[in-house]
């Protein structure tokens, strides 16, 4: 299918780095060794899961880390490392023993509930948030978290708990990006209403910010489509995560955003999130609409799930699920257009970026379409993929 918008032309003139890690399944079979990558911006699979994958980071020192929401099945594995060709649950088979089945016996707090993004953080570490909404349906109470683990020990270090007002029924936290200075984490809900959240990490402190402002929120005129027609649900519903996405500049500066359904990528100053005394004592509303006015529109991807800016040539780097393609857009030239670095069929759904010390690209494809909540028949196990790139240098300007 052809991409929903045009895209400029994108040099193919590179050779692909050889992946860090060879890839299993969950049941720890060893995957079959592949062979060098050809020429250009081709994929290197890392891994194959017997599961729906979504989030995807690697640590500075190399370290692979994957999650598997709950969504159509209940995962025996939530958070796990890929490690000497095996997948092995992360921190430790304890976090990932809660079941939908033991709801009631099992404590919400320090269990994996229905986790959707695992993120590195400047200082090494990883941190994991869980949402904690099985099949993105009612929250578990007490469930919603973002929880440090550190990697010298292998331990959770801190778990930042979100109230209600943060992380309301209906809500879907879903990733989650970090300031340079280690203060401050955003957060997107691309929930029934959508909206960013700010996170003190000192004080654990956490607010919502931008609750059902247009640029949160699914696009009514956007509608997402696979194989040339609409996605629909058996119900005939579409398409309608709200705030999906989310990148920050490499200075830690501007904070930019958009909706699954949606086109329009959105940006923000930090600077007016920080929270100060002023924003504080004003009323919601009219914080919201302080900060509304403050928003830039950036331009146009089309329909993305996953953003990052690449921390060795500062370019934004795009999921495109419609149409099997990696994008990639250059901040530096206002208003210019995508470009399209990889277009392939093994891309189906192409979900969440991670980027390895070497700026080598992780990306995994979670299948979506393919998923129950679109296809009656499919399998509540889905199998996925985990791919990796290394990005052409970007051209001197």
């Amino acid at each position: 299918m052809m991409p929903l918008f045009p895209t400029a032309p994108f040099s193919r003139a590179a050779t692909l780095f050889a992946v860090l890690v060879a890839g299993t399944s969950l049941g720890g079979a060893p995957a079959t060794a592949q062979p060098a990558p050809p020429p250009g911006n081709a994929l290197t699979k890392v891994a194959s899961f017997e599961h729906q994958v979504t989030g995807v980071t690697v640590s500075r020192d190399g370290r692979i880390f994957v999650n598997f929401p709950r969504w159509t099945e209940d995962t025996a594995v939530s958070v796990a490392e890929v490690k000497d060709g095996k997948v092995v649950p992360f921190p430790d088979a304890a976090w990932n023993s809660w079941r939908n089945a033991k709801k009631d016996e099992v404590s919400p707090g320090d269990h994996w509930i229905c986790v959707q993004s695992v993120v590195a953080s400047p200082d090494g570490n990883v941190w994991v948030l869980d949402p904690a909404a099985p099949a993105m349906g009612a929250l578990v109470p007490g469930g919603p978290k973002l929880v440090e683990i550190d990697l010298k020990t292998n331990r959770p270090a801190r778990t930042i708990a979100f109230d209600e007002t943060v992380a309301p029924q209906g809500s879907y936290l879903n990733d989650v990006r970090f300031a340079p200075d280690g203060k401050t984490a955003y957060l997107t809900d691309s929930g029934a209403k959508g909206a960013l959240v700010v996170v003190d990490l000192d004080s654990g402190k956490a607010r919502r910010v931008l609750d059902g402002d247009p640029s949160t929120q699914p696009d009514k005129g956007v509608t997402v489509t696979y194989d040339g027609k609409p996605l629909r649900r058996p119900d005939g519903r579409g398409v309608e995560f709200a705030a999906d996405g989310i990148a920050l500049s490499p200075d830690g500066k501007t904070l930019y955003w958009q909706a699954i359904k949606g086109k329009t990528l959105y940006s923000l100053p930090t600077e007016a999130l920080a929270g100060g005394v002023t924003q504080a004592l004003m009323p919601t509303a009219l914080a919201d609409k302080s900060l509304a006015g403050r928003i830039e529109t950036v331009g146009e991807n089309g329909p993305a799930d996953g953003l990052i800016i690449s921390r060795h040539d500062g370019r934004m780097y795009i999921t495109s699920p419609q149409d099997d393609s990696i994008k990639v857009r250059d901040l530096s030239a206002k208003g210019a257009a995508t470009a399209t670095v990889i277009k392939d069929a093994r891309l189906r759904w192409p979900d969440t970026f991670g980027e390895g010390p070497d700026g080598t690209l992780y990306v995994t494809t979670s299948r979506i379409q393919d998923s129950a909540f679109y296809k009656p028949d499919a399998p509540a196990a889905l199998p996925t993929d985990l791919w990796s790139f290394k990005p052409v240098a970007a051209p001197a300007r």
